[in-house]
């Protein structure tokens, strides 16, 4: 079997001019390790779905982003609640808007979004709407990426009853409408799975079918440097924003990570409420935040970008200034 040769090297510069149209238009800079890189690839040779654990606030949502990105490939998002049943995946089938449109058709007949035509009652095909998993199957001509987010707010039979459909023959039937809706077996989707563990670890069958791997946060000074340095050289590219002074950048990125050392702390700060802690620092008001004032112990400015939690907002350890 030919496989189609996608090789992500997180470098977005790269991006083919003739992208898919369902590939994401914009991309916020996205740094990942070697490892990770190695972990996305292997996903993609093995057409296997790649599970991302790791904190809040460590770029695991955005990494399916980035790769589509970079692929020019269709980028499809599902977001699971507790309620989620793999059917939503599949696809969606409005009968009572077609009773509906029975009944009306000689007056005002509804429109299908995804034609601009008026709906026919008599067609099924009409009525029914194609999910994110769904939307990844029926990309043929090249693989979509799918990002299946926060897998584990799903109840215990979610990712068993998911595994049915990512396997062999790779298909599901729509009864309402006689259809059979099959991958391309040379052009699977790459599936990106997150995990946050709020509900304990995933069934073992789930694990066993899929590639793992654990994103570490950026806990280093020259980590969050590299990721300043990205993120202000695309605002530079679309929005004329100059990067911080390199001494508030600097002491900002060692408040931080001190901030987060705290074990006290119920729910650390991630990557992007320190981007957007530096750009209030940086030109929040007419002039920057004073160096020195940031330098004083215990003083946090605008911790309302910091502490996202009332116990963490209202820790006395941390003086407003």
């Amino acid at each position: 079997m030919n496989l189609p040769k996608y090789t992500f090297e997180c470098k977005p510069e790269a991006r083919p001019q003739n992208h898919h149209p369902d590939s994401p238009t914009e991309l916020e800079p996205y740094i990942a390790d070697s490892g990770l890189i190695e972990a996305v690839n292997l996903a993609i040779f093995l057409q296997r779905p790649l599970l991302i654990e790791g904190e809040a606030g460590c770029g695991k949502t955005r990494l399916a982003v980035a790769i589509a990105y970079e692929l020019g490939l269709p980028f499809y998002r599902w977001d699971i609640r507790s309620t989620t049943k793999v059917q939503e995946g599949l696809y969606e089938y409005d009968a009572i808007l077609r009773l509906h449109d029975v009944q009306t058709q000689n007056l005002t007949p509804s429109i299908n979004p995804q034609t601009g035509e008026p709906r026919k009652p008599q067609d099924p095909k009409d009525y029914r709407e194609l999910g994110s998993l769904g939307k990844a199957f029926q990309s043929h001509e090249c693989p979509a990426v799918l990002l299946i987010d926060e897998i584990d707010k799903a109840d215990v039979d979610f990712p068993n009853d998911l595994l049915s459909i990512l396997e062999k023959p790779w298909k599901f039937f729509i009864r309402e409408t006689g259809e059979e809706i099959k991958a391309n077996p040379d052009k699977l989707p790459i599936i990106i799975i997150t995990s946050n563990k709020e509900k304990g670890s995933l069934p073992t069958p789930f694990l066993r079918r899929c590639l793992y791997h654990y994103v570490r946060f950026p806990n280093q000074p020259e980590e969050l440097q590299k990721i300043v340095n990205a993120h202000y050289a695309q605002k530079q590219k679309i929005e004329k924003i100059t990067i911080p002074k390199a001494d508030l950048v600097q002491e900002a990125i060692v408040k931080f990570l001190n901030i987060r050392q705290d074990k006290s702390l119920f729910k650390l700060p991630g990557t992007s409420e320190f981007l957007d802690w530096l750009a209030a620092l940086d030109h929040f008001t007419l002039t920057p935040y004073p160096v020195e004032r940031l330098k004083e112990e215990n003083t946090i400015p605008y911790r309302d970008l910091i502490f996202k939690l009332r116990q963490d907002w209202t820790n006395s350890k941390y003086a407003s200034s």
